[in-house]
């Protein structure tokens, strides 16, 4: 059956009407004036935040070179008795032997002190000892009454900052029977 002009413009969905008094283009404008606004929006929150991760790049810095600069003071500042103690030996040269040797101790005992509060202990394996290359460095083997690969004597005395060795006990090992 053959349709007729009433029927194909029914069938057709019919043109959106113009609402009155709004135009197409105003709505274009409005449109692009709000993608502008979200645009200066979103620009500025991505300059404030990469002025942000400067900052915090540019604090760090600066915190980081303070800590180098000054990491040594609490140790410094511990061996200044020490230092103080030195200075008064020095200042009492008509001292006895014993006042002498009684000085020295006690500054040696300030000086461990003032090492251990630091947090560098002393590596001093007693005789017997499994022998450890991270710890220890043999200067010498020598035939003992012992185990062997263990330490005889420590000859210098080694030194650990936390768990980082700063120098090894230089240490005379058993050799094998």
């Amino acid at each position: 059956m053959p349709t007729t002009d009433n029927e194909t413009n029914a069938a057709m969905p019919a043109a959106p009407e113009q609402d009155a008094g709004v135009e197409p283009e105003s709505s274009a404008e409005a449109q692009l004036s709000e993608l502008q606004a979200r645009f200066i929006e979103i620009n500025d929150a991505l300059l404030r935040a990469r002025a942000e991760a400067e900052n915090t790049r540019r604090r760090a810095d600066e915190e980081v070179s303070k800590a180098r600069k000054y990491a040594v003071e609490s140790f410094a500042e511990s061996l200044l008795p020490v230092m103080d103690s030195l200075q008064a030996a020095i200042a009492m040269p008509d001292a006895a032997t014993a006042q002498v040797l009684e000085g020295v101790h006690a500054t040696l005992r300030q000086l461990a002190s003032a090492l251990e509060r630091n947090k560098v202990l002393e590596i001093a394996p007693p005789a017997g000892t499994k022998f450890d290359p991270r710890q220890h460095q043999a200067i010498s083997v020598v035939p003992a009454e012992q185990e062997a690969n263990t330490v005889v004597a420590v000859l210098q005395r080694g030194y650990l900052i936390s768990d980082r060795v700063l120098r090894p006990a230089l240490v005379t090992v058993a050799a094998p029977k």
